[in-house]
């Protein structure tokens, strides 16, 4: 079975182990996610387009599928599909609201085409998303995915209002993130099935995600990251690295997060990392994986979906290490 290209590494051991039915659902989803921007015009659809060919990792969409099992992923082809057209969305929006020139080593929709087509262009993923699953007749995943996307909304205005606020503590950082990151794996999971333990699971590994995430964006390298490094501390946005170097050096906080320019803020990189804030937040993250995995126990599934699932939890740890 041939492998869907946008799902390279660390997922690949998963989609081997899983050869017999989750390769070829996934290129369905692909084909569904391709089929669902077109049409819509050629500027709006150039734009998609590009967003889509920037490629992936597929990790909600996986979850969908993983969670619902072999014996359902015919049908939760939709949900995955929609879950990853909000997903790409919330990329095209961020990008216009951070002036990001990349995203994954490629030029953003913003800095191609100009914020407005970016903002339309992530309306249109938006809109898509709502309609397949309007077209599948799924009222529970329209629910669960509107739910989401309102959390996801709240974190994003919550990430604004905190920006250069360097009294920013840990809980209020945690909250943001299980609203804008941690909420859209949940919901993954549950769109694949609906199990409390699951939600656990894709909460934790969602959370672990956007920890480690923020430690990359501290020690790079860019040709990893496909941005600059300390991208965050430019865009004033206060992550666990930066909180936790503060409380072992106090004078991060009186860094002026405005005046920073590139060169000031690998300055500020360096600082963080040499007080060992990187190593503590990196162990918080592999205990909230080792957390959500317990919690695959609990969960009503087949043998093969936990070790497929506890697969993709490793997975986001491999990402970053």
């Amino acid at each position: 079975m041939t492998r869907p290209s946008s799902v390279p590494p660390p997922v690949t051991e998963v989609l081997d182990a899983s050869s017999r039915w989750l390769p070829a659902r996934l290129g369905e989803v692909e084909k569904l996610l391709r089929g669902a921007i077109s049409d819509h015009g050629e500027t709006l659809g150039k734009d998609a387009t590009a967003t889509l060919d920037a490629g992936g990792k597929r990790l909600r969409p996986m979850l969908v599928l993983l969670c619902g099992g072999p014996d359902r992923s015919e049908a939760a082809v939709p949900a995955a599909a929609a879950i990853e057209l909000i997903h790409m969305a919330t990329l095209v929006h961020d990008d216009v609201l951070d002036d990001a020139p990349l995203r994954r080593g490629l030029p953003t929709v913003a800095a191609t085409s100009g914020r407005d087509r970016a903002v339309a262009t992530g309306d249109l993923l938006f809109s898509r998303a709502f309609a397949l699953l309007a077209e599948a007749e799924d009222a529970r995943s329209v629910a669960l995915l509107a739910d989401a996307s309102v959390a996801l909304a709240r974190g994003e205005l919550a990430q604004r209002r905190d920006a250069f606020d360097l009294g920013i503590d840990e809980e209020r950082y945690l909250t943001r993130c299980r609203l804008k990151t941690a909420r859209l794996f949940e919901c993954a999971c549950l769109l694949g099935h609906d199990d409390e333990a699951l939600r656990e699971f894709g909460a934790g590994i969602g959370l672990a995600f956007q920890l480690l995430d923020d430690v990359l964006d501290v020690s790079g390298p860019p040709e990893r990251t496909g941005k600059a490094r300390g991208t965050d501390l430019l865009d004033g946005t206060v992550t666990l690295p930066l909180i936790e170097a503060a409380a072992g050096d106090p004078g991060i906080r009186e860094v002026d997060l405005r005046a920073l320019d590139a060169a000031a803020a690998e300055q500020l990189c360096d600082r963080i990392a040499a007080t060992g804030a990187l190593d503590r937040v990196r162990e918080r993250a592999l205990a909230m994986v080792a957390e959500a995995k317990a919690a695959l126990g609990r969960a009503g599934l087949e043998p093969e979906q936990r070790q497929l699932l506890a697969l993709v939890a490793d997975g986001v740890v491999q990402r970053y290490s």
